[in-house]
């Protein structure tokens, strides 16, 4: 079974709790993750900033962070969406701040499950499993402009 709680401290913006957890169920089931536990947290910039700052030790805002919180075996994590950059990035795309926040719990989790995006060739693969998993959460428009 896969349990996903979903959370929003932002003051004004909010996140599709069901629309989230649809996310996540499908990135974990396109990994062929049976079970586990996921906590998706929609977050503000400057808060985004802290986490990054503290934790990463990166002095700048990013759009997701995530956390792996399981021991080995189990996945189990943390998924902090910033909320302020979804919306500016949904502008920027030509989607809707929904369609965006879904994407960023999709990279999120894939994270979670063991994807990286620190190379070019495997930013561009975990971006193609990002619009493959995206179709099933918005069938109708799954695909951004982006590249």
């Amino acid at each position: 079974m896969i349990a996903v709680s979903v959370y929003v401290t932002h003051r004004r913006r909010r996140l599709d709790r069901v629309r989230a957890m649809r996310a996540v169920r499908a990135a974990l089931r396109a990994e062929r993750v049976q079970t586990g536990q996921v906590t998706v947290i929609g977050i503000s910039d400057s808060v985004c900033r802290r986490m990054n700052r503290r934790f990463l030790g990166h002095d700048y805002t990013t759009d997701v962070i995530s956390f792996p919180l399981g021991t080995s075996g189990t996945l189990e994590g943390e998924v902090y969406v910033n909320l302020d950059r979804a919306h500016a990035q949904a502008r920027e795309y030509g989607v809707t701040p929904g369609h965006e926040a879904a994407r960023l719990v999709i990279h999120g989790t894939l994270h979670l499950a063991g994807y990286d995006d620190r190379t070019t060739a495997k930013a561009r693969r975990m971006r193609r499993r990002e619009d493959q998993i995206l179709s099933r959460v918005f069938p109708r428009r799954s695909r951004t402009g982006r590249s």
